[in-house]
């Protein structure tokens, strides 16, 4: 009986711990590493598998390798940026005595600068993905705050024209100047699309089954 009354124990111990409101800020950032390494994993592990069983070449440990890789490296960056952003945000206000504005964009540019400035691939799926949410969230921020006015039409489809247009331009003409995995995936849809020498990769597979495969 002692095993589990000492749970119990350190259970209730825990419990009465996490509920204590001058422990609140730092429990806080643990929880934000936590969810972030949680986060991170899960929606990294999906699109590194996805990709990598799509467009990777090699042995079914490398691929298994490179998974795993992608997801550790997601989930431990993401899990350090909420740890560093949430612990000087709280920091900053305990300081200052009250939470400024300016709190959140400093203590995120400092996360950012350690965290997200090495220039790797997952860092630059992720900081660019982050670009197209912002310029669209400072747009809106912009008409919100009469800066520019309201657009009488939706812009959405000059938006969408524009994109495409340019995307497709670069990838024809320039495309080492797009990322490796969007180069990936337009090579499959325009390029290899060109190519076929009988039913089975014109319909079946992409490319020629290579015999003993």
């Amino acid at each position: 009986m002692a095993g589990p009354d000492l749970i119990r124990t350190v259970l209730y111990t825990i419990n009465n711990l996490l509920q204590q409101e001058k422990y609140k800020a730092a429990l806080a950032v643990v929880k934000g590493f936590r969810n972030g390494a949680v986060y991170g994993a899960k929606i990294r592990a999906p699109h590194a598998l996805v990709m990598t069983f799509l467009f990777r070449s090699g042995s079914l440990k490398d691929k298994l390798r490179a998974i795993l890789k992608a997801t550790y490296t997601h989930s431990r960056n993401l899990a350090c940026f909420v740890f560093t952003y949430k612990g000087l945000q709280a920091l900053q206000q305990k300081i200052q005595g009250k939470s400024l504005q300016s709190h959140s964009f400093l203590a995120a540019c400092v996360g950012g600068w350690l965290v997200f400035g090495d220039n790797n691939n997952i860092n630059s799926q992720i900081n660019m993905y982050l670009l197209s949410r912002i310029l669209f969230a400072l747009s809106r921020l912009a008409v919100e705050k009469g800066v520019i006015p309201a657009p009488k039409q939706d812009p959405f489809p000059l938006f969408a024209t524009l994109v495409w247009g340019i995307v497709l331009w670069l990838f024809e003409y320039y495309p080492h100047t797009l990322q490796p995995s969007l180069q990936s995936s337009m090579n499959y849809l325009y390029h290899d699309s060109n190519v076929w020498h009988d039913i089975s990769d014109f319909l079946v597979y992409n490319k020629p089954r290579i015999a003993g495969s």
